[in-house]
């Protein structure tokens, strides 16, 4: 650790060894005979099957605190911010699935792939086939035993399991700063060896580059719609309105942590007429709930996957998929990386990625992690407007309740 604190800053950013990973598997994987890959192989299954069975202790630790965090108790305004953010976080999902499946059978004509490969079939690893770490149960169950504990725990309020489930949370955290995100970009690495090895590498750096650019231009035009909304709501100028936040979107690329960007969110905030009780508790609850920019990356790029896989991405297994996916990343950890990490569970359990498809996922939303955590923070400005007007200035009686809730809320935000 003393080691990587030393580094450059922009050497110790995940975006940085992704892209280091990304080049090195792409070149090596064209020169490198099989023996040498077979370590890789070896443990990128060893990995994949760690996050198998990491994944439903994850949407358990993440979801069901969340859902208990935002049950019973919290004020009216609060729960209108919540309502107001998960809607804008579905019409991302849906406005790009609309979008992706009209333009991608065109875009990505030429980019299919039969299958991405998996490391072990291309090139074997030392532990063979029938190694695996069986999960403890499965994800649809991990799903619905998060509701039905969430639920249940914000009606009761048990101090001792909420602590408990609280606690748990941390642990998963950890559990996803310390093991898994820092074994990502080698991962990575590995699937990105195997796909030069196996000569899928050209289609598959040919459509990340078609659908970064779609996925940018699509978080674009939802800030737009986002804000043309907000004022006709408010009464405000969307231009002018979406001009004073544009330091919270500059100051979230750098960042890429809604969390961090906090301050200078709400100072744009109140730059927009929003008044500082309202301000005080929509940007930083925002900043754990509204993930538009991230919704609208995770379906594009997996839509992406998809379809140069040749699979099915029917509206009836996306619409589950956006809805549960709005609810799961409300919980992801502010870290990079930390809500396609959180969403691997959605990714896998209704949609059937493998472990090469998710890896193809993770790098290309490291990709422009940024941008989506931007196009977050810049749409908390719009919620923050379209609740102020609604409100008309005052929280009356609920004002304490409200912020009280918001505090409790956000004592577990990173």
């Amino acid at each position: 650790m003393s080691v990587i604190r030393t580094l450059p800053p922009l050497m110790r950013t995940l975006l940085f060894w992704v892209i280091i990973a990304i080049i090195a598997g792409s070149l090596l994987g064209l020169v490198l005979p099989a023996w040498a890959i077979v370590p890789f192989a070896t443990f990128n299954a060893v990995f994949g099957e760690f996050l198998s069975f990491c994944v439903p202790l994850i949407i358990v630790g993440l979801v069901a605190p969340a859902l208990a965090d935002l049950g019973a108790g919290a004020g009216k305004w609060l729960l209108i911010t919540v309502g107001i953010a998960y809607g804008s976080t579905l019409f991302a999902g849906f406005a790009t699935y609309g979008v992706c499946r009209a333009v991608f059978p065109s875009l990505l004509a030429n980019e299919k792939v039969s299958e991405l490969t998996e490391p072990t079939s291309a090139v074997a690893s030392v532990l063979g086939d029938n190694f695996e770490i069986p999960p403890m149960f499965s994800v649809m169950s991990a799903l619905v035993l998060s509701f039905v504990l969430g639920i249940a725990i914000a009606a009761l309020n048990p101090r001792i399991i909420r602590r408990g489930f609280d606690e748990f949370r941390d642990i998963i955290m950890v559990l996803i700063k310390r093991a898994i995100v820092p074994c990502l970009p080698l991962y990575i690495f590995g699937s990105f060896l195997n796909m030069a090895y196996t000569g899928e590498i050209a289609q598959v750096i040919s459509a990340m580059v078609k659908v970064i650019v779609v996925s940018i231009i699509l978080t674009f035009a939802l800030l737009i719609i986002q804000y043309v909304l907000a004022g006709l709501v408010a009464g405000c100028n969307p231009v002018r309105a979406l001009g004073r936040m544009l330091r919270a979107y500059f100051t979230a690329l750098g960042t890429s942590s809604s969390a961090a960007t906090i301050p200078v969110t709400y100072e744009c905030a109140l730059a927009n007429g929003v008044s500082r009780d309202i301000a005080g508790f929509t940007i930083p609850l925002c900043a754990t709930i509204h993930l538009a920019g991230s919704m609208t990356k995770i379906t594009a790029f997996s839509m992406a996957v998809l379809f140069m896989t040749g699979s099915s991405y029917d509206l009836g297994s996306y619409a589950l998929f956006i809805v549960m996916l709005g609810i799961t990343m409300v919980a992801a950890p502010g870290v990079p990386g930390g809500a396609i990490t959180a969403a691997q569970g959605v990714l896998v359990g209704l949609l059937g990625f493998t472990d090469p498809m998710y890896s193809l996922m993770v790098a290309l939303y490291i990709a422009i992690d940024s941008v989506g955590t931007a196009t977050n923070v810049t749409g908390d400005g719009a919620i923050a407007l379209v609740v102020n007007r609604l409100a008309a200035g005052s929280l009356g009686k609920e004002r304490a309740r409200s912020l009280e809730a918001a505090d409790d809320i956000l004592s577990g935000t990173d």
